[in-house]
């Protein structure tokens, strides 16, 4: 049986799906300012980007608080 996650609000979002969003809300300038990381300040893209966060737990924790304080649609 799988386990219900209703209380997580990222549940069923991938990290693609965020770092999208939050590009195309933010740029990739914006959002190198926000979180400053080179993934996102030299030569960003999300292939790089997703490469990096997906090793790195701070980064990405990061980029799914800031995706949480986004206006959702």
């Amino acid at each position: 049986m799988p386990t219900q996650q209703a209380n997580n609000p990222l549940h069923g979002k991938t990290l693609e799906t965020i770092l999208t969003h939050l590009v195309e809300y933010h740029g990739w300038e914006r959002l190198g300012k926000v979180i400053n990381i080179n993934c996102f300040n030299n030569d960003p893209s999300i292939k790089s980007s997703l490469k990096f966060l997906r090793k790195t737990d701070w980064a990405r924790k990061k980029v799914e608080e800031l995706y949480l304080q986004m206006p959702q649609k």
